[in-house]
């Protein structure tokens, strides 16, 4: 992991919305309506929240056809695990240096 791919992940997780939406997943993949219903937040809202926590690798999201027809999109958690520690920071201004050269 490099530091952009680091700060993506902080970043992802550094707000109460988003945090409140991986523990509205935690017991498994959810239509994005249900939980908007759940966490009391409007659909583009919730959206916005769920694209940072996608783009970090931590939601995944699938479009799927009911049987009538209709598109539904579903997300679940990604399982992760994040260990912030010196070396971590340390190892990710590695990477970025190897990508560099």
């Amino acid at each position: 992991m490099n530091s952009e791919e680091l700060l993506a992940l902080l970043s992802a997780i550094g707000h109460t919305q988003r945090l409140r939406i991986i523990a509205g997943l935690s017991d498994g993949r959810v239509h994005v309506s249900e939980l908007a219903r759940r966490l009391r937040l409007s659909r583009p809202l919730l959206y916005m929240h769920l694209e940072r926590l996608e783009g970090a690798g931590l939601v995944t999201g699938k479009l799927e056809l009911s049987s009538d027809g209709k598109a539904m999109k579903y997300f679940e958690l990604v399982p992760f695990e994040l260990d912030l520690t010196v070396d971590t920071v340390l190892a990710a201004l590695r990477a970025d240096e190897e990508e560099d050269h």
